[in-house]
């Protein structure tokens, strides 16, 4: 897998520096109550001002007396705003599912599928996007990036700050070479000041004492808990993102093509239609409705680099031409003119489809639509996919046809 752990530096008061149009480097500017006096705790204080020791969560009246600063109150519902500003730029390059929002102001991206369709390594696409961070919002960020949830935040925790573009990159190797060096243990997620107090008493002090412990000896002084950390002390974790939150995320179909020659804005729209057509089919054979379409597009080799876009639905349908021209909208928005080498189109935001959203305004046609691609699919499946198609599927920029004849059967 590749995992990117993304961290907004000193999110508040980065915020509060943007509202101003301050620089949050060269700023002295502190998020507290300042009602509550020198009691007063800091929420969080700029990057000028850790540089010069002040700790980001302290209280007013330790900051040295020798160093002058301007202090603003906090505002919630503005860091929520702005934190929800930096999520659409997570989900302009990735799918919902493959994004978890782990605090208001720090992400985990699962990038493992979008590197082939953007030509990017991970570490590319982790520069383009905290450049985007930055250009959208004004906020700057940090990146840890692993082959699983656990090293990619441990990177980003402990190494990404001392990089100038703020990125650090952890493979296996680096479990023994940097993981187990790292003391003393609350340096390292997931423990705390108390669980590390408990493990320095049984003569544990850093990450590769604990990873050389006995799995079953800490499994019977802690419990599960104890071979968690054993686990994640040997950079074991096994988390994926796309199941996490099973009760709120759902599933999507989605369906891609590599194209074998250069296309444009003239002739893609052909291969958007039918890659629609496969998604739409396997909707309807689910019998699902999509709230939210995505439409993922690929540059030559020559070039690199593409987009993968979401839109999100008022009402949920399974209606071809609805999802068609959605994915339309997304191309002509963000298509920059370059040869185009890959297409993707997913349907996420599922529901089951056991009523109909009634909507004012939607086409009387709908309805005949929906017969039409019933007798399609009855067709389709006793005669072969091929047996009806498109007339657009008889030019030579057309791929459904030897496609079809690849996949072989009657069935989806």
């Amino acid at each position: 897998m590749n995992i990117l752990s993304i961290d907004l530096k000193s999110f508040f008061a980065s915020c509060e520096c943007v509202a101003r149009g301050l620089d949050p480097f060269t700023t002295p500017l502190v998020v507290a109550n300042p009602s509550q006096g020198g009691g007063a705790i800091t929420l969080a204080v700029t990057p000028y001002l850790k540089k010069q020791g002040v700790p980001s969560r302290g209280r007013i009246y330790q900051i040295p007396k020798n160093i002058k600063y301007m202090i603003v109150p906090p505002r919630m519902n503005y860091y929520v705003a702005m934190s929800k500003r930096v999520i659409k730029v997570y989900l302009s390059y990735v799918a919902k599912e493959d994004l978890h929002v782990y605090s208001i102001d720090e992400c985990f991206l699962d990038v493992t599928h979008y590197l082939r369709l953007y030509k990017k390594t991970d570490y590319e696409l982790a520069e383009e996007i905290l450049k985007e961070i930055t250009k959208r919002t004004g906020l700057t960020a940090t990146c840890g990036i692993g082959p699983n949830i656990f090293l990619a935040k441990v990177a980003m925790d402990t190494e990404a700050k001392k990089y100038k573009n703020g990125i650090a990159k952890w493979t296996e190797e680096d479990i023994e070479k940097k993981l187990w060096k790292i003391t003393p243990l609350s340096k390292m997620w997931s423990i705390g000041p108390r669980m590390e107090r408990r493990l320095n008493k049984l003569g544990i002090y850093s990450v590769g004492d604990l990873a050389l412990t006995k799995k079953e000896y800490l499994k019977d002084k802690f419990g599960v808990m104890g071979e968690e950390l054993w686990l994640r002390a040997n950079g074991i974790d096994e988390t994926v993102i796309s199941k996490m939150d099973r009760n709120v995320k759902e599933k999507s179909f989605s369906n891609s093509q590599v194209l074998f020659k250069d296309y444009n804005g003239d002739n893609i729209k052909i291969i958007i239609e039918e890659t629609v057509d496969v998604v739409v089919k396997r909707l309807r054979m689910a019998n699902k409705q999509t709230q939210v379409i995505g439409l993922g597009i690929g540059y030559s080799k020559t070039y690199g680099g593409g987009f993968y876009r979401v839109s999100k639905l008022d009402n949920p349908t399974d209606n071809l031409n609805t999802i068609l021209n959605t994915c339309y909208i997304l191309f002509d928005r963000y298509y920059t003119n370059k040869p185009i080498r890959r297409v993707a189109i997913s349907c996420g935001g599922l529901i089951d489809k056991t009523y109909k959203q009634l909507n004012l305004f939607s086409s009387p046609e709908e309805d005949k639509d929906e017969k039409k691609d019933k007798v399609i699919d009855e067709i389709t499946s006793k005669y072969g996919r091929n047996s009806i198609l498109r007339a657009s599927s008889l030019l030579s920029d057309s791929t459904i046809r030897d496609r079809n004849k690849k996949r072989g059967g009657h069935n989806e």
